[in-house]
């Protein structure tokens, strides 16, 4: 049972509800999802940790990010 459990959580592709932004437009929680991850991403290199518990971070603003703003430049946010 807990094997089925972790399959499910792994293979879960759409972002969960955030109470932050209760709202339609999701592009606050795209933009907070995006800082979340590079922000550990960066902390985790400094300490040495393991990256992969960032991941989350990077599925879900990938999720809720329409693809043309995550289309592989680290810079996509400069519109805003």
């Amino acid at each position: 049972m807990a094997e089925d459990i972790q399959t499910k959580i792994k293979n879960y592709q759409t972002a969960p509800f955030d109470s932050r932004f209760p709202n339609q437009n999701q592009t606050r929680n795209c933009w907070q999802n995006y800082l979340d991850f590079h922000r550990c991403e960066k902390a985790m290199t400094a300490k040495g940790g393991d990256v992969s518990v960032c991941e989350w971070y990077r599925r879900v603003y990938k999720s809720l990010c329409p693809i043309s703003w995550v289309c592989g430049s680290p810079f996509f946010f400069f519109f805003f």
